[in-house]
């Protein structure tokens, strides 16, 4: 486990950056904000890309920059890997021949170009140029190309966002075991809600280049606080959960001493699991209800409401000890008449496990 210590400042002409924070390394570390928060800009600092930046940049003992000390290491002298949007291989040179030349380049080679085209699937495409392989496949290339610098530490800017949905559940299951796989911590920036819940195990959040928090996973996604910087992603909720039992094609999750159940999953008993649940698919009743479709309904209590528009409320909900968001129309609850304290049932129209995160 590694630490990267941040203590920067950089002054655009519309942007100010102010970063001294300690940032836990613990398998894949996830910048997550607004778009113009800083995020892709601390990338870069840290690669030595934009040298604009005063203050102090270190991993572990290994400094990379600092102002007081007149010191600063030229981004191809830090064994850093990086993953850009567009991937940017040699479009004239095979995949043999890409990934050939960063080994080549390397400072030390505890990988091999085989090793890495093998973990990465990328052996059948050696023959062949970039022009012919698909957005997925060639970001699996970049990656490849990233791992041969071998590198401390792997910077990922938004790796998958130029990929369609069937791409990126492809290449999803390739970065997940990349850690365990080959040692390398990775700190990556993404907007994407399912991408954060699927692969981070830490989690740092940027405003207007400040970092508003820095944490565990399940410790940063339940703080209900920090959803207005989630922007245009859905407001959701993240409840741990254990499956308890197979029947009839539906699994059976325990919550807090109570039940949903979920189709066709292939959970292993007993595993411990999160699940993402959305505010929207959330309605609530304050009486039991009967002769519904809806299957899952769980006991909770009113924590708070707030209006967040004109038109809707969001209600934080507490299910056996665990929070849970409800978003209504503001209409509802004053026809409900909810209170904080009350007594409440939530009807649950969908559940998301993130599977990456099952233990």
């Amino acid at each position: 486990m590694s630490t990267l210590s941040l203590h920067i400042k950089l002054d655009l002409d519309h942007f100010g950056l102010r970063i001294s924070e300690d940032i836990l390394l613990d398998g894949i570390t996830v910048l997550f904000g607004p778009s113009g928060a800083g995020k892709t800009t601390i990338l870069r600092i840290i690669a030595g890309l934009e040298n604009r930046a005063t203050g102090s940049v270190t991993l572990d003992d290994t400094r990379w920059q600092n102002d007081k000390a007149k010191y600063f290491l030229p981004p191809h002298k830090r064994q850093i890997g990086y993953v850009f949007q567009d991937g940017r291989l040699f479009m004239h040179l095979t995949i043999a021949k890409n990934l050939q030349f960063a080994a080549q380049r390397a400072s030390s080679n505890t990988l091999t170009v085989d090793a890495v085209a093998t973990a990465l699937d990328l052996m059948p495409l050696m023959h062949r140029n970039p022009e012919s392989l698909s957005s997925g496949e060639k970001q699996r290339v970049a990656i490849g190309r990233a791992l041969l610098r071998d590198p401390s530490l792997l910077l990922m800017d938004e790796p998958l966002s130029s990929l369609d949905t069937k791409r990126k559940a492809e290449i999803i299951p390739y970065i997940e075991r990349l850690p365990s796989d080959f040692g390398i911590p990775i700190l990556y920036v993404t907007h994407n809600v399912e991408e954060v819940t699927r692969l981070a195990s830490h989690i740092v959040i940027l405003s207007k280049g400040r970092v508003v928090a820095n944490g565990g996973a399940l410790e940063v996604l339940e703080r209900t606080d920090l959803m207005p910087l989630a922007g245009h992603l859905e407001t959701s909720a993240f409840l741990q959960a254990r499956a308890t039992e197979h029947r009839n094609g539906m699994t059976t999750l325990n919550i807090g001493g109570q039940s949903l159940r979920v189709p066709g999953t292939t959970i292993t008993t007993d595993t411990h699991l999160r699940l993402r649940i959305q505010a929207r698919d959330v309605a609530l009743a304050t009486r039991a209800p009967e002769g519904l479709s809806i299957r899952n309904i769980l006991r909770a209590k009113i924590i708070s409401i707030d209006v967040v528009d004109e038109i809707f409320a969001e209600i934080l909900l507490n299910v056996g000890g665990q929070p849970l968001l409800a978003r209504i129309t503001d209409e509802a609850v004053n026809d409900l008449k909810l209170t904080v304290g009350q007594e409440i049932y939530a009807l649950i129209k969908s559940v998301a496990i993130d599977t990456g995160l099952i233990s």
